[in-house]
């Protein structure tokens, strides 16, 4: 259910909106309640952590926006885009320990992430084998998809993770390092499969609370969730 703008201003959501380091464009301010890029999990009674099964849940630090190709925003999509990015689906097919779940305020309630993708190290075959080996970064998936937040973004909970003998801890700032290097390979033309993509990038405040309350293995974040916008310019399939 939407939510009145005057009702929005007297809970303060007001957020800052900052172009990626990169580029050290000014900031902007927005509102995090949008029925364009997507809704605020807080507004509707859900988390930006997700839940890891122990307490503690993995901050959802990246969110692609509902106003991408809608081609993006499917698990076909997802997967094409992330094999453009340096990611792909898991070592085999085959996925260790529990899925993780998460509540985007959309009334859909905790569910379980669409899926995980890991980095490929250049090979989108077998590549994720080696990151099951070495460690690398990664990612699940949620797709805030529910009757009362119908956005369709998808919401990404990105870290850096330790190597196999490590157990896939994650590493010191692995919430950070992850997140920004996901986004450093997104921004820009990428392409794979035929198509290319577009992928804009800003970075948020007012969504994630910063620090380590709450946060999977005590590794504080710096609270920025970035927001990408993907779009397909070229389908050649």
């Amino acid at each position: 259910m939407l939510l009145p703008l005057s009702l929005l201003l007297s809970q303060q959501i007001l957020i800052e909106v900052t172009a990626l380091p990169l580029y050290q464009q000014a900031m902007v301010p927005t509102y995090a309640y949008s029925s364009i890029d997507f809704y605020s999990p807080l507004l509707g009674g859900g988390s930006m952590l997700d839940d890891a099964g122990d307490g503690f849940g993995e901050p959802l630090n990246v969110i692609i926006s509902g106003l991408s190709s809608p081609e993006v925003l499917t698990e076909d999509g997802i997967i094409n885009f992330a094999k453009a990015i340096g990611f792909s689906e898991e070592c085999l097919g085959i996925h260790l320990g529990a899925p993780q779940s998460a509540n985007l305020g959309d009334g859909n309630g905790w569910v379980n992430q669409t899926i995980e993708l890991r980095q490929d190290y250049g090979n989108s075959e077998i590549g994720t084998c080696l990151e099951t080996l070495i460690g690398g970064n990664h990612f699940r998936v949620f797709v805030q998809n529910g009757p009362d937040a119908l956005s369709g973004a998808l919401f990404l909970a990105v870290s850096q993770e330790e190597d196999l003998e490590e157990g896939h801890t994650i590493i010191p700032d692995g919430y950070n390092i992850g997140r920004d290097k996901l986004a450093s390979l997104a921004v820009g033309t990428t392409h794979f499969d035929g198509l290319t993509y577009s992928t804009t990038a800003r970075n948020i405040t007012g969504l994630l609370a910063a620090g380590s309350v709450g946060v999977n293995h005590g590794i504080g974040t710096d609270g920025i969730t970035t927001l990408l916008t993907v779009t397909i310019v070229d389908d050649c399939s």
